[in-house]
């Protein structure tokens, strides 16, 4: 079997944003609506305090909450661990939305709202409707970029290794803090980093399977 997850090097990362950035571009998310976020905070006090950076996005987990509590089926999870909305499905009733603990869904409230109020559609948002049109009324999240890795792996390539097949957010990294792979695979290099830095998850009371993992 196979399950895809992330390990974050929270030492590396350096809050740049470009993975917020990427994931957005790449989905045509609208304004106001992120798939990632970055959790900034501070411990100890001057002069010896430190910044830490979490980047935050779907976990991925195998008895999601999100996909349990939804009344019509649009979120399911994938035999290769990601969880998935269908908005042809969705009815946009946000039940998902207050029982995920990481508060990684977002819904589509608004339409043809502009990135540049009065001056019209961008290009980019122009080309985004036809290439990655979101429905409004319904829920949206992370997907570990679907697209990327069922269409590389049509091509014969490995996520995490072809970057035609990587999450756009891991390609994106500046600092490499990002790593793509299959979590059952005892050789590939997320579930190494994992056992030999003693990756851990957040929220550890309810973390139990959850695809996204932290090291530092």
């Amino acid at each position: 079997m196979t399950r895809w997850g992330m390990v974050i090097d929270v030492k590396k990362c350096i809050s740049c944003y470009a993975c917020v950035i990427a994931c957005k571009q790449e989905h045509f998310l609208p304004p106001g609506v992120f798939w990632r976020r970055l959790l900034v905070t501070e411990t100890g006090e001057y002069p010896h305090s430190r910044k830490w950076t979490y980047p935050i996005l779907c976990n991925h987990c195998r008895n999601a909450p999100c996909v349990q509590v939804c009344p019509t089926g649009a979120s399911s999870r994938r035999s290769d661990g990601i969880v998935t909305i269908d908005p042809d499905k969705c009815i946009g009733c946000q039940f998902c939305a207050t029982a995920c603990p990481y508060q990684r869904r977002s819904l589509i409230d608004q339409g043809e709202k502009e990135y540049f109020p009065g001056q019209g559609l961008t290009e980019s948002e122009i080309i985004g409707k036809t290439l990655y049109p979101h429905r409004v009324g319904t829920i949206t999240k992370c997907n570990f970029c679907k697209e990327r890795i069922d269409g590389g792996m049509d091509r014969g390539l490995k996520p995490g290794v072809g970057r035609e097949a990587t999450p756009a957010c891991v390609l994106t990294c500046p600092v490499k803090a990002l790593t793509f792979g299959d979590l059952d695979d005892p050789e590939s290099k997320v579930a190494k980093l994992i056992w030999a830095r003693k990756g851990y998850r957040f929220l550890i009371e309810s973390a139990k399977e959850r695809s996204v993992f932290y090291i530092d």
